[in-house]
């Protein structure tokens, strides 16, 4: 079974920047995608970045700009760099990995801003 442990949550002001981790316990190269979604409060879960085999990435105008995913196969991690926070990213933010028809969920990991 595969597992995806996300850190690096916490409480930031407006305007600072966090990295998240998800380290991940096969090697992430083996997965055709990987994502960071985040859900707030009595909202919808969505996508927040999203990194392909390939390298190519994407992310909701939301984010544009702001938040860069990246991965070290070496590592078997994946990153999400968060600058320029708002209070409006703060929610619980997991990791997701796609292999063929199977999605992988992290357990999640909070980040709150706030003044």
């Amino acid at each position: 079974q595969v597992q995806l442990v996300e850190s690096g949550g916490g409480l930031v002001h407006p305007g600072g920047s966090l990295r998240l981790s998800c380290a991940v316990s096969r090697s992430i190269a083996s997965f055709s995608s990987m994502g960071w979604y985040r859900q707030a409060p009595g909202k919808q879960r969505e996508l927040v970045a999203r990194i392909t085999s390939g390298g190519n990435t994407n992310y909701p105008d939301s984010v544009k700009g702001r938040f860069t995913i990246s991965g070290d196969n070496a590592k078997n991690t994946l990153y999400l760099q968060m600058n320029s926070l708002n209070p409006e990213d703060t929610a619980v933010y997991y990791c997701n990995a796609k292999a063929a028809v199977v999605i992988y969920w992290g357990q999640g990991t909070r980040v709150t801003v706030s003044s």
